[in-house]
């Protein structure tokens, strides 16, 4: 994924969740079913995967040191931004804090 398939991305969508993982990463494997069960809780949450080894040119843009890193947007601004593991309660909470309502 290039950048500008990323920006569409995120303004073709008015709330997306970015997460940029890789497959040699044990976190990022363990937060795929949390990242699930998020959207069936949130289901105008669009969630969008990156491969960070498929997409050097976004890993460079953004400054990703590690992985896994979340990103929200809503109507293509930047709410949050995490680097990390974190539990799917933890997580909901974050989410629905500073989402607008759609």
């Amino acid at each position: 994924m290039t950048k500008s398939d990323f920006d569409i991305e995120v303004t073709s969508h008015d709330l997306i969740l970015i997460d940029f993982w890789a497959t040699w990463c044990e976190p990022c494997k363990m937060l795929d079913e949390i990242l699930k069960d998020l959207q069936q809780r949130i289901p105008e949450l669009y969630i969008l995967k990156i491969d960070v080894d498929e997409s050097p040119e976004l890993k460079s843009t953004f400054t990703l040191m590690s992985v896994p890193v979340l990103m929200l947007y809503q109507e293509g601004k930047e709410l949050w931004r995490m680097n990390g593991f974190m539990m799917a309660a933890e997580l909901e909470k974050i989410v629905r804090s500073l989402i607008r309502v759609i």
